[in-house]
Parts: C-alpha cells; structure tokens; sequence
C-alpha cells in the first residue's frame, strides 16, 4: 500500500462512538438494568491484616428483601500448594483471593461477604448484620516497613534468600558486566527515588449486570477491557463452564489497565445463582479507590557511569515495587523499559516484588516503566550537567538505534527514537525564552508494546455497505482506526464501515485490550479477513463477466477488467455484487483468527516548561510538548489524544496524586475531592508532535501508541522544577508541602 496516496488512513474522520458518548446515549455498565433485577452489595474488612476465624451469615439473611449471601466458601479455592494457576499473566491463586478474603484480610477494604437483596439500602443495612470474627494483626503498609527485620510477613510459606520475606519475587535484565563498566566510567552518579501509589483514575467504576438462567446458561454484561477474560476468569472462580458463560462488553468510560483483572462479576454470577434473579452490582468511589488496583508505589536506586565525553559505558538499576496484598507488582516495565532507550554496554536492571497491606496493585499505562524512566532519566539529567552537557545532546549521544541490544533481549530493528530527540532538539519550544522561576525539562521513556490473539470478521451488507466486528472494547479509538483501514482497502467512504465490538458468542477469542497491542493487532486480522473480501469480490465479477479471477482487480470500490480493452465490462461496484450475491453464491463475509506477531517497541522525548509559585509552593507546568514515534498515525486525532492523556496522568502523578495512609492502616483521601488529579485548569495546552516511522512488519505501519506517552512525563517535570530552582526531587509528588520545605532547606537537596 503506498501510505502516500492514502485516502482514509491518516484522515481525521468522526468517530464512530463520539455522537452517542456526547449525547448521553452510549450505554455503559451501570446503564444496564434488566426485569426483577435485584442489587449485590460486598462487605469489606475495616482491617489492613486480620485472620477471619469466623464469619456468621445467618442475621443479614434473615433480613426481609435479602435474597442471597455468599463468602469465599462459594468461591473457587485455588490451593498456594499446588502452584501457579495462571490466566495470562494473572495467577488464580491470588485472584481468587482478592475477590473474596479466605483466610486473612490483608488490605482494608478486602471482601469479606456479599449479599444480594431487592434493594441497594436492604443489601448496605444486610452488609452490617454480618458478624466476622477477626484476630487483628500487625502490618506494613510502606516498603521499608516491608522489608524491615521482624515485619509482619502477608503470606507465611513465601521465602526470600531463605527466610520469611514479604518480598515474593526478583527479576533481572543483564548485558555485559557493570562490574568492568564502572570500572571504566571517569564519572558515577547514584541516586535513591521514591513514588507514591496512584490510582488510574477511570471516571466510570466498575459496574456489571448477570443473569443465571434456570438451565445454567450465564450472561455478563460489564465495564471491562476484555470480556474474554471477564468470562475465563468467572468461569475459573464459580466453576461454571466457559462454554456457559457470555461477556458482553459495555461502553467503557476509562481503564488504563485497571479493568484487566476482574473484582465484582464472579461475586454478582454466584448471587445470581443463589438467588436465581439477575443481580447489579456497581461500586462506589471509595470502593474504586480503596478496593481496586492502583499501580505500585515504588523505591528505586540507579547508578550510571560515563566517560568525560558523555559515552554512558554502564549502569544500575535497582527497583522495588509494591503488590499491595498479593504478588504481582510490574517490575517486567521497569526492569525492562528503563535504560531501553540507551545503547550502553554493560547494564543490570533488577526488580524485586513487595506484597505489603495495600489493595493488590492493577496495570497502569506501561505498567512499571514510568516508575524506572523517573529515576534513570532524573540521573541522566545530573550526568548532563556534571558534563556540562545538552540533556539532549547526552541522550543522541547514547541513543538506540537499529541493530542495538536491549538488555531485556531483543536486537532492536528499525526504530525511530533519535528521530524523537532531533525532533525535540528542533521543536520552537526547545528553543523558547523563560522566564523567572522558570524552568525546563527533557525526558525520554520506551514502552514494549504488544501483538497476541485477535479476531475479526468482515460482513458485506445487502445494500453494499460493511459492518466490521472486532473481539477488543474500545479505549483508545480503535473502531475509528479500523474504519479508516478498511475504507481504505475497499476504496470505499469510511462512513460506510461500521465498526462494532462483538461480544464472547459473537467472535472469536480476542486478547485484552491492552499492552498498546489492540490497533495493531485487530488491523491486522481486519486486513487480511477485508482481503479475502476483496478476493471474492473479484470472483464474483469474473464469473458474472465469465472470465479468470485473475482478469478482475478491485479499484475504487468496485471491481474493473484489468484490460484496458475490455470495454464491453462497466465496473462492478460493491452495492452492484451484494445485489447479485444471491446468485452468485451467497453472502459475502470472512473472519480470521491470528496470534499476532511483529509488534514493535515505541519510544518518545518530551518537552516540558514549569513556573514555581514560591510562596505558596505550586508547581504550574506552563508548557508541554510530547514527540512519540507512532508508526503509521491511522487517525491523527486519536494518537494526539492518547498523547495528552498520558501526558495530563503523568503530570498528576508527578505533582499531587498519591494514596494518603492515616495511623489505622487506611487510605485517607478515598474519593476525587481529597484525592488530587489535574483538571482543565491546572494544564496547558499539550502540543504533540508525531514522528512516523512506520512499523515494516505491519501491513499499515501501525505500532502501538497508548502507553509510551505516561512513560517520560514524570522526570521531565521533575527535571523542569530543577532548571527552575536548582533543587531536585527525589521523592514524587512534588507537592506544595514538599516544595515548600524544600525551599525553606538550607542544602541545595531536597527532602527525600
């Protein structure tokens, strides 16, 4: 395809969802309601670790309007004995146990019960009639306190360096022998860096409708970012047959990885059995903010050395996360994403996972890597200027390239990170003026990227349209890029694609929508299905003409003689065969099934501007500007927009959102009015700027776009506050207290 002459790829067409999302008519989870619908409530523990030695049920179901109560005797019990049970990367185990509390609470908020009853007052008063007997017990909510001699440990069979550790895991990426690179290096920086947990902050909560029929057959309606894995997972944790079991996937108003796992569906499946009504259960803010995954707080060290003349020749990462109750924290990001960006010849990159009495920790966005592009690029920024050095400049420097090995395995092919440096280098804002208590700051980050199983079908109308059915709920704009794809391929108004996202029955396995893989991969399976569209398209023309397939192309929707003589042939367009397909063989469709293969890794440079109010100790983030490679932009407005979001996450990450513990073990700003996000007042402009370098291994180019834009945001704004102050951070948020400190310190080094 010559992306050059492309008539739909790369346009700015309406999405396809964006009228019923402006007008209220998009139905999402909690829209959905159903006849003799009864409502799940979930009773949740008061304690951060506790040992349940009894739970009596018998009161709450004696309540008049209670219809049904389920513990974890209902739930499936994965044994730790018998080893992992793993559904892609999640172990059944551990879900198994943080859906429904078994033997220990271990985070506030944990369940511990559910009930169901004809109202969500009737099922709140039967929550508080259940009577659990718990034996408190000491706990840890912060790393250090983890880790310290004589922690109390969460899982009692888990050893580390063969004693009892709360530490459940080590992962390392390796290349060369730091031990020689050191060696070598004319110049050393080691740095210590803490983050705080942040919660993905979806505006929708997780919400889910289920009826169990009479004969067992189960539907799931819920907010979710795979309703393949909704249904493994429940039929794994009540016992009901996949085969038994459809997902239907809502609207979904945000996830950024937090809705891959699954909290209330099994809970509302076993209800519905019981009661034999259909049960909702939809959870609250607080229960979103002290129940479901946020991503890790973290404790990192990094230490890099390089020559006089900026050759970085080694480097060390060590990086400590927190799984919250159960292991499983994404030391995969940042041991691997960190030090991608760099060709450097001697690298150790180790991760180590940290249960502590914290809800379990769920994907965020390149889950990992922002955390490990923190601290690597803030000490990149201190070994520019010990150089004396461009920040920029360091990094072209020592930028991968193709053909450089990442110390996570793979030989990078053709890949377009410098381009985002001399993009950044050259972009006006680099160049820009600043003013008083102004600041600038540089960063980069890398984030994997994903293929895997996807599947889609192709179906042709009867009056010559398309409807297109993918396996992947929609987050990031994927219908509207495949409506560009195919529009483009049949040569056809993309208004005539419509694009829809089946459910379990309806197509094929498809993979979570997740990873920056979705685009990549439904294109993918969408090209080839749309492909043999074409092929049979032209058949179809050559037998109505009665001459070889091979004699028809297809062209500008329709199907033409390749001969230029054959003029006895008007063009067959796509409304022209649906017409005919009766009898011409039947209706025109075609699915294909791929795990697919070829995704490459994306990389990005931000820019970013900070003004310091010093007297109140507010960092303003007045300017910012993003460049990505994006492969192949399909919808240009999409990408900008994954840009900006990850962009707006990333600066709340980095100057006010944290978890707030008080002295009981609880989260203490469990809701969006103590809990700070940026909004539109508290942003500028975000300003991207696109590098297309388009993936060779893709029929469209497309590489994976929505993770990479969190991942540098965090230490350019840490590296902006420092041009403005001359005062680094090593510790995230950089909030009003601890800037104000900060300012007030004596030493250039700000508080950790």
């Amino acid at each position: 395809m010559n992306v050059l002459n492309n008539k739909w790829i790369g346009q700015r067409t309406i999405r396809p969802d964006g009228v019923d999302k402006v007008t209220g008519r998009a139905a999402f989870a909690a829209d959905t309601t159903m006849p003799g619908m009864i409502w799940g409530k979930v009773l949740r523990s008061p304690h951060p670790h506790a040992r349940i030695k009894s739970i009596n049920t018998a009161k709450a179901e004696a309540l008049p309007g209670v219809k049904a109560v389920v513990t974890s005797r209902d739930i499936v019990d994965f044994t730790i004995e018998k080893g992992a049970v793993m559904l892609g990367i999640q172990d059944m185990r551990w879900m198994c146990r943080n859906v429904m509390a078994r033997d220990k609470a271990l985070f506030p908020g944990h369940p511990v019960a559910a009930v169901a009853a004809t109202t969500e007052a009737i099922a709140t008063e039967a929550c508080k009639l259940i009577e659990v007997d718990y034996e408190v017990l000491p706990w840890a909510i912060e790393i250090d306190d983890a880790l310290k001699d004589g922690a109390p440990i969460l899982h009692e069979f888990n050893k580390f360096d063969g004693k009892p550790s709360n530490i459940m895991g080590r992962i390392e990426s390796k290349k060369g022998d730091i031990a020689v690179g050191f060696k070598d290096a004319e110049i050393v920086i080691e740095r210590s860096f803490t983050t705080r947990p942040v919660h993905q902050g979806y505006i929708e909560p997780h919400a889910c409708l289920i009826s169990v029929a009479a004969d067992g057959k189960t539907t799931i309606w819920s907010s979710s970012q795979g309703q393949f894995m909704v249904r493994a997972m429940t039929s794994m944790l009540t016992g009901i047959p996949q085969s038994d079991i459809r997902a239907i996937p809502a609207e979904i108003g945000g996830g950024f990885g937090g809705k891959t796992i699954v909290y209330l569906e099994p809970l509302a499946t076993l209800l519905a059995k019981k009661s034999g009504r259909p049960v909702k259960m939809v959870m609250t803010r607080e229960e979103v903010m002290r129940a479901t995954g946020p991503t890790s707080g973290s404790k990192s060290t990094v230490k890099i050395g390089a020559k006089k003349d900026g050759t970085i020749v080694a480097a060390h990462g060590a990086f400590y996360l927190q799984a919250g109750a159960f292991p499983g924290s994404p030391i995969r990001g940042a041991v691997g994403c960190s030090f991608a960006p760099y060709d450097i010849p001697h690298i150790l990159s180790e991760g180590f996972d940290v249960c502590s009495n914290r809800s379990k920790v769920a994907a965020y966005r390149a889950p990992g890597a922002p955390i490990g592009a923190y601290a690597v690029e803030c000490v990149l920024d201190e070994l520019a200027e010990a150089l004396k050095m461009d920040p920029l400049a360091l990094r072209l420097k020592n930028a991968a390239k193709e053909g450089t090995k990442a110390a996570h395995g793979p030989v990078f092919p053709r890949i377009g990170y410098i381009e985002t440096l001399e993009a950044a280098k050259n972009h006006p804002h680099y160049a820009a003026p600043l003013g008083k208590l102004q600041g600038r700051g540089v960063a980069s980050g890398f984030w994997f990227n994903a293929g895997g199983e996807s599947s889609a079908q192709v179906n042709i109308t009867e009056d010559g349209n398309v409807v297109v059915t993918t396996g992947h709920p929609d987050i990031g704009g994927s219908r509207a890029g495949i409506a560009n794809i195919c529009a483009e391929l049949l040569g056809i108004d993309y208004k005539r694609i419509s694009v829809i996202i089946g459910d379990t029955q309806t197509v094929g396995f498809s993979n979570l929508t997740g990873g920056s893989r979705v685009l990549f991969a439904s294109s993918m399976v969408v090209t080839q299905a749309t492909d043999k569209i074409i092929a049979t398209l032209r058949e179809r023309a050559a037998k109505i003409w009665e001459i070889d397939p091979e004699a028809v192309k297809w062209e500008d929707g329709a199907a033409h003689p390749v001969s230029p003589n054959a003029g006895e042939f008007k063009p067959l367009t796509l409304a022209d065969l649906a017409e005919k397909a009766p009898s011409q063989g039947g209706p025109i469709g075609a699915s294909v099934q791929l795990n697919t293969q070829g995704a490459e890794g994306g990389f990005g440079t931000h820019i970013c501007d900070v003004e310091v109010d010093v007297d109140l100790g507010i960092v303003r983030v007045i300017r910012y500007t993003a460049v990505q490679d994006v492969g192949r932009a399909i919808h240009p407005s999409y990408v900008e927009g994954q840009l900006q979001g990850g962009v707006a996450q990333g600066i709340g990450w980095a100057l006010n959102e944290e978890y707030i513990y008080n002295k009981d073990g609880k989260v203490d700003n469990p809701g969006f009015l103590d809990y700070r996000m940026p909004v539109c007042s508290d942003l500028p402009m975000l300003d991207c700027a696109l590098v297309e370098v388009p993936n060779p291994k893709h029929p469209q180019g497309v590489k994976g776009v929505g993770e990479v834009p969190l991942v540098p945001v965090m230490a350019a704004v840490a590296n902006a506050v420092h041009n403005a102050l001359g005062k680094r951070f090593y510790s995230l948020p950089m909030s009003p207290p601890k800037v104000s400190e900060a300012l007030d310190a004596p030493t250039q080094q700000a508080a950790e």
